[in-house]
């Protein structure tokens, strides 16, 4: 049977403007609404995160740590939508569009097989798993249910993370934007509403974020099956050839390991922190919060990069890979300026949002984010890095700077500094900001030596090499 693949007008405009367009106006373009999407997306985060203060402050460390356990888990599927959403925005910048499609409908199946296989395996065990990741007993305790809803969400996310990847692969980051703040809108309504109103425990925070990622998913599948687009799922275009399913797989392995790895060196940090207390375990999940207000938007504009990336070396066009890589470094370096700036002088401020009327907790957070806030500009430089390596495909090389990032700069590092000083809760502030700023060093020196290699391969002359 035949697959059909029309290209609509409207992904031949994107497709052009991203091959032949001003650099800076496409990566604006293309990263602004999902940059500030992550940035309203973790404003909501931290709405969520003084819900649960509300609760208790256990419950904050109860989901500041379930939450990495989460993250392992859910690496296999976010990795797969990453490596293969880059070898579909390759395949679209050489003008392949059966290949996008039989990609598309392939990845979508895969993802599914995968989360309900892992459900299965889990869901039985989840006591059992919980204590295996060491997860402190008192954190069992309060999370367990929390934990098995998200495992459950966890699986519909698989599907929709494929979903956004694939709207980014055609540039379409302003739909993106909507159905995202639709999700949060829902989830933090519920959430609100089961919080303050119906005064429910921390499992209904857990079923606030199925629903709102089960109506992202009605929409998912609306959208795929509307058409016989390049970027629509056909059942009939599902295929196991090798020049289909090879590149995404040895493509995403990498990045679930990288993910994986990375999720589950936080929570053997999180098991570490305990030696302060299980609610140290939630400053820090709050100075990661903070944090994460200037490398969400970093790491926003490095996914829409990665794809524009991808897509002109797809197309030989090969300087601007350069330029967007250029473009995408200089936007990130004012973003984590900019906003760690204005938080650290209104630091007292945002802790009393979370500190659950505890001056303990709030000098903690405080004690944390204090030295966490140095990495916000190298990490954006990290992410400009990640977006290059990603849009070229080297995805073992960013695996081995994200692995570097907890198992060499940071548990090594807390280790050492929980044995040989006498630093004592500052610690875990100081092993943020050492890991950060160590990680940026690694993957600059990794992208100078990869674009010099790079130049010499496809820009021999002057005059460019480009098709």
């Amino acid at each position: 049977m035949s697959v059909k693949a029309k290209l609509s007008s409207k992904d031949e405009k994107f497709l052009n403007m991203s091959l032949n367009g001003n650099m800076m106006k496409v990566v604006l373009y293309v990263g602004f609404p999902l940059a500030l999407y992550q940035m309203l997306s973790q404003i909501f985060a931290v709405l969520d995160t003084m819900m649960a203060a509300h609760i208790s402050k256990e419950s904050v460390s109860a989901v500041a740590y379930l939450s990495q356990i989460n993250h392992l888990l859910s690496a296999v599927g976010g990795g797969l939508a990453v490596g293969a959403g880059i070898q579909i925005s390759r395949a679209f910048g050489e003008g392949n569009f059966v290949l996008v499609k039989k990609r598309v409908s392939s990845l979508y199946l895969l993802c599914l097989s995968v989360g309900v296989a892992m459900l299965v395996g889990i869901l039985p065990f989840t006591h059992q798993f919980l204590v295996m990741a060491g997860t402190p007993e008192g954190l069992i305790e309060v999370g367990t249910s929390y934990f098995i809803v998200q495992l459950f969400t966890m699986v519909v996310q698989f599907l929709n993370n494929v979903y956004i990847a694939v709207e980014r692969a055609h540039g379409n980051a302003k739909l993106i934007f909507r159905l995202n703040m639709m999700v949060i809108v829902v989830k933090l309504s519920l959430t609100a509403c089961f919080v303050y109103i119906l005064n429910s425990g921390l499992v209904m925070i857990a079923v606030a974020s199925l629903i709102s990622q089960l109506v992202l998913l009605a929409f998912a599948v609306r959208n795929s099956l509307s058409s016989d687009g390049v970027f629509s799922f056909s059942l009939s275009a599902v295929s196991r050839e090798k020049e289909v399913i090879s590149p995404m797989v040895s493509n995403s392995l990498p990045v679930i390991a990288e993910k994986a790895l990375f999720a589950f060196g936080k929570t053997i940090i999180n098991s570490m922190c305990t030696v302060y207390g299980d609610v140290m375990v939630g400053a820090m999940g709050v100075s990661n919060n903070l944090g994460g207000f200037t490398t969400n938007p970093q790491n926003g504009f490095q996914e829409g990069a990665a794809a524009v990336i991808s897509q002109n070396f797809g197309a030989k066009k090969y300087k601007r890979v350069l330029q967007a890589f250029g473009c995408v470094l200089l936007i990130n370096v004012i973003l984590g300026a900019v906003i760690s700036g204005i938080e650290l002088w209104q630091l007292d401020f945002m802790a009393s949002l979370f500190d659950s009327n505890s001056p303990e907790f709030h000098e903690m957070i405080k004690l944390v984010y204090r030295y966490e806030v140095f990495g916000a500009v190298p990490l954006g430089i990290n992410a400009a890095v990640m977006s290059l390596l990603y849009g070229l495909g080297k995805t073992k090389l960013t695996m081995v700077i994200h692995i570097s990032r907890v198992f060499v700069f940071r548990i090594p590092v807390f280790w050492f500094l929980q044995n040989f000083t006498n630093l004592g809760q500052a610690s875990v502030g100081i092993v943020m900001m050492v890991s950060n700023i160590s990680v940026a060093v690694m993957s600059s020196a990794v992208a100078a030596v990869v674009i010099y290699k790079y130049r010499k391969a496809y820009l021999k002359n002057e005059a460019g090499s480009e098709v």
